[in-house]
């Protein structure tokens, strides 16, 4: 979850309030109190500019609806110039406030109302993604209990277009796990004779300082998601191999026989 939230945060500018408040606070979907800002604020902001799960209240980088009414029906912008400018434009402020603050309640009833839309799209497509891999894929999503298979599910669809993809795949193990991956691609084979090789490719996760207990957890999870990548994202002739390393661990901070050691 805490991955989560750090990728989340990464990309703030491309989600949209509905989704993220869907996401953190799904209990909170008809409590939220919506200021508008306005959408100038949307320049240089994403489209949350605060919120505070205490008060449920959220301040939007959206216009209000009071700025769907044409303009100068409630309230005139243009006044008196000279010395009563700085009044005058204290005074359309005040007011603007004031009906902002009125018109809170119609910006609240459309937020919500979009939160409940957005929540019901989000589960029509958890529940058309998990018909098309169950019908066309023979995939069960929901009674798979690897979470690194399950990410990596939700791309059979596309993996007609994907497979044979090496580069992808690195990026894709690289995006699950959430560290560097890095690539080799060679031979394998199980004797010196040369006929006998086949294609191969490796991909070493490097993720350092884990213990014996967290290596082996990871571990058990990482093998059946070698074989999914295999059947469906590698070439049947391609010998593949999944791996954790440490790769810039000296040998006196490794112990022997560490999951950081190659022996050859």
């Amino acid at each position: 979850m805490n991955e989560m939230n750090k990728e989340i945060e990464n990309n703030l500018s491309e989600i949209s309030a509905e989704m993220l408040v869907n996401y953190l606070y799904p209990e909170l979907a008809d409590r939220w109190i919506v200021q508008a800002e306005g959408t100038f604020y949307r320049n240089y902001n994403c489209d949350v500019l605060s919120w505070d799960s205490d008060t449920a209240e959220i301040q939007l980088s959206r216009d209000s609806f009071i700025q769907l009414l044409p303009q100068g029906l409630l309230y005139r912008t243009e006044g008196r110039g000279g010395r009563d400018r700085k009044v005058n434009s204290e005074q359309l402020l005040s007011r603007k406030r004031l009906l902002l603050d009125m018109f809170q309640p119609f910006d609240t009833f459309a937020f919500r109302s979009r939160l409940k839309l957005e929540r019901q799209l989000s589960s029509m497509l958890e529940t058309r993604l998990a018909d098309i891999l169950s019908r066309y894929f023979g995939f069960d999503l929901a009674s798979e209990e690897n979470p690194y298979i399950r990410e990596a599910a939700v791309l059979l669809p596309f993996v007609s277009h994907l497979r044979g993809d090496l580069y992808f795949v690195r990026d894709l193990l690289s995006s699950i796990f959430r560290c560097e991956v890095q690539l080799t691609i060679g031979r394998h084979g199980q004797t010196d004779n040369t006929r006998s090789w086949l294609p191969m490719v490796r991909y070493e996760l490097i993720m350092p300082d884990l213990s014996t207990e967290e290596y082996n957890r990871l571990m058990d999870d990482v093998r059946p998601l070698c074989d999914f990548v295999s059947e469906w994202l590698i070439p049947m002739e391609t010998k593949c191999f999944i791996e954790i390393k440490w790769k810039n661990a000296g040998l006196a901070a490794t112990p022997v026989l560490d999951y950081n050691t190659c022996l050859k």
